[in-house]
């Protein structure tokens, strides 16, 4: 998690600084109110916290014609003999920004989904909702956000993963269940001639 920058930590130590201030000189609150507005102050920074994460993941790209974006990669897919993976989310959603960062910064995970995949960001959020997209996946938003799709190469949907069962329990992401859930639904995980006996 990135934190705020040295200006705005300083800022909300000066409101922290004030409210002490006040509490303890002018209104003479007991110590369950300074205590309140000191876990007030905690929220701030912890709220001002996420939002910074937000504030250059641009992922998302909510005005682009994401039925041919998804044809395209269809078509690549089929060409280099990949699946498509398809990240719905949006450029608001804190677990997609967390997610496109584990993936990028553990180099076996960026190779499977380079070599395995062609993927693509579906938006959703206020200015683009992808409403007819969703349906014809079988509402996926249905499992929160972000949620991953792949298709093979003739578009269609094989598999929509809920990306809770891929967290740790905490605020990221586990690293082998990832793993895992890229290699099973990888073209050569469902090619017959892996299984004969």
């Amino acid at each position: 998690m990135k934190f705020p920058d040295l200006e705005f930590l300083n800022h909300i130590g000066h409101i922290g600084i004030h409210i002490d201030y006040y509490v303890d000189r002018d209104l003479k609150f007991d110590s369950k109110m300074k205590n309140i507005c000191l876990l007030a102050i905690s929220l701030l920074i912890f709220f001002a916290a996420h939002s910074q994460d937000l504030k250059k993941f641009n992922l998302y790209k909510p005005m682009e014609n994401a039925a041919e974006k998804i044809e395209s990669a269809v078509k690549k897919a089929k060409k280099e003999g990949k699946h498509v993976f398809i990240q719905i989310g949006g450029n608001w959603c804190i677990w997609c920004a967390r997610f496109d960062d584990f993936v990028k910064t553990d180099k076996t995970i960026d190779s499977l989904i380079s070599a395995d995949y062609v993927v693509y960001h579906l938006n959703y959020s206020d200015e683009n909702k992808n409403q007819e997209l969703l349906e014809k996946y079988k509402f996926p938003q249905r499992m929160g956000y972000p949620v991953f799709l792949i298709l093979n190469g003739e578009g269609k949907l094989i598999h929509t993963q809920n990306s809770g069962y891929l967290e740790d329990g905490k605020k990221s992401y586990d690293r082998n269940a990832i793993i895992g859930f890229l290699k099973d639904w990888r073209l050569a995980a469902l090619d017959p001639s892996n299984y004969k006996e």
